[in-house]
């Protein structure tokens, strides 16, 4: 019986909640992600690895989570300030990490030393 009301629907429906379903699972793939990096920051043993896990995760999280919602937002104008604010954050987030172990390499910061 589910298969003649899937076959009823109409294309731009069946589109429509595809959309919606690829718009969910990269928000929730994003989520991982931003899990991920959490757990990676309080695993990792010292300053360098943790700021790279971080970064990497958090980034891809950020993008996944953007994309993810720019598919529920069914406007381009959305869409393209999503992708403004991925493309401004990342940014900022290489400028940071970059500026943080500049840092703690000019300070001889050990890699033995926890953070």
């Amino acid at each position: 019986m589910s298969v003649t009301v899937a076959l009823s629907q109409t294309p731009i429906a069946r589109v429509k909640k595809m959309t919606d379903l690829l718009g969910w699972l990269l928000i929730c793939a994003g989520v991982v992600f931003f899990l991920l990096g959490t757990l990676a920051l309080i695993r990792f043993p010292d300053l360098f690895t943790r700021l790279h896990a971080l970064t990497k995760a958090d980034n891809l999280g950020l993008g996944m989570i953007a994309a993810g919602l720019a598919l529920h937002s069914g406007s381009i104008a959305a869409a393209m300030k999503l992708l403004l604010i991925w493309l401004l954050i990342m940014i900022a987030s290489a400028s940071v990490s970059h500026l943080i172990a500049r840092t703690a390499h000019k300070t001889e910061y050990s890699r033995e030393h926890n953070a």
